[in-house]
């Protein structure tokens, strides 16, 4: 396996475990996750050895989502006085290569299972977005919260969570950027299951890995295929429509107000403008 820098990966037994590593605390996702996920999940792709993907994250928590202070450079040409056609073209080719990114996890031919704990924020809950089943332990919190900074949610969270947990919810979760426990995850049909504590759900995850794993690979390979064949282009379509439309809209004075209140540790004022 390759060296990486944003993710540990080990494999034994057909099943692989992918380990969000950082560098960003909470495993933010910085430049070196961008570049090397889609990476990581085509090589086990290609991989005959591998036919399941057990997905976690080091540490206490799952993700925080988007390292802003990291990925500051994607918006700050944007925000600059007048942003022209240049900035803004430059804006869509980042944003549609993060999308791919997280498609490279939906792509994956072989079935993905994450295992969540702590804190799943934004990009992470557009990455457990993109898995086929989601275990969580009792500690788990989870944030569609780009409202709260300025953005809508581009890199797959609006397109995904319809089919898994229903219009409805990802209205209320996006629109409120509320956070919910684990309790309620499971309610509506984001989590397939909650267990104890961190160690019994990666547990549980690798159990149901290898439950996978010891089925004809060819057909597991099929059944994916087929349950993913009816929304692929629907997704698909609608990631290029959420990145032209913030690479259109996105420049304001409220993202500029939020990054900055990031930076600063406070609440931001948003203003509408």
């Amino acid at each position: 396996m390759t060296d990486w820098k944003a993710f540990e990966v080990e494999s034994k037994d057909h099943v692989a475990q992918v380990t969000l590593t950082g560098p960003g605390k909470g495993n933010a996702m910085g430049p070196d996750f961008w570049r090397e996920l889609p990476l990581v999940f085509r090589e086990l792709d290609a991989d005959p050895e591998i036919r399941a993907i057990v997905l976690t994250g080091s540490g206490k928590h799952f993700s925080y989502g988007l390292d802003l202070p990291a990925m500051s450079p994607l918006f700050g040409p944007l925000l600059a006085d007048k942003a022209l056609a240049g900035p803004r073209t430059d804006f869509l080719k980042h944003v549609r290569e993060m999308q791919d990114a997280v498609t490279a996890v939906a792509d994956c031919r072989k079935p993905v299972i994450a295992a969540i704990s702590g804190w799943c924020i934004g990009g992470g809950l557009d990455l457990i977005a993109a898995v086929d089943v989601r275990l969580a332990s009792a500690d788990a919190k989870f944030s569609l919260r780009e409202a709260k900074v300025a953005i809508v949610a581009d890199i797959g969270s609006l397109h995904r969570l319809p089919g898994i947990i229903g219009e409805g919810h990802v209205r209320e979760l996006a629109l409120t950027g509320k956070d919910i426990d684990a309790v309620r995850a499971e309610k509506i049909g984001l989590i397939n299951e909650v267990f104890e504590d961190q160690d019994a759900v990666l547990n549980a995850a690798h159990e149901m890995a290898r439950e996978i794993a010891a089925n004809p690979p060819l057909v597991v390979q099929g059944i994916k295929d087929v349950l993913d064949q009816p929304n692929r282009g629907k997704v698909a379509d609608g990631l290029r429509y959420v990145s032209a439309w913030n690479a259109a809209f996105l420049p304001s004075e409220d993202l500029t107000e939020a990054i900055t209140a990031v930076f600063e540790k406070r609440p931001p004022r948003f203003r509408g403008r």
